[in-house]
């Protein structure tokens, strides 16, 4: 259990940043060079590069290179692990709810 606190850590914290979430929509298109990649960001390189190394460390993503140049994809599975968290806490929360909202109407009608 220890392990997947920390899988989710990393996960949460790599798309914390919206320069990374921007990052895993442009891949979710398919693979793309270093420099395609940084195009659109303003900002130097090796600043990009440090997102792209937290992505990576997360899982996220995955690069491969051919010769000079770095080529980065998407790798969706870490993303089934936040989506899993996040339906867990979904059902919690809406029981959480739905509880709260029968409680509520309990008082109404003991008031009448």
């Amino acid at each position: 259990m220890p392990e997947q606190v920390a899988v989710l850590d990393r996960l949460f914290q790599a798309l914390a940043d919206p320069t990374r979430r921007a990052v895993v929509e442009h891949l979710g298109h398919g693979p793309v060079a270093t420099s395609e990649l940084a195009r659109p960001f303003a900002m130097a390189l090796p600043s990009f590069l440090q997102h792209l190394d937290v992505l990576e460390r997360a899982g996220l993503v995955s690069s491969t290179k051919a010769g000079r140049v770095r080529t980065y994809r998407l790798t969706p599975e870490p993303l089934e692990v936040v989506e899993g968290w996040m339906t867990t806490q979904r059902r919690l929360w809406e029981g959480r709810l739905d509880r709260f909202d029968e409680y509520v109407r309990s008082l109404k009608e003991s008031e009448s």
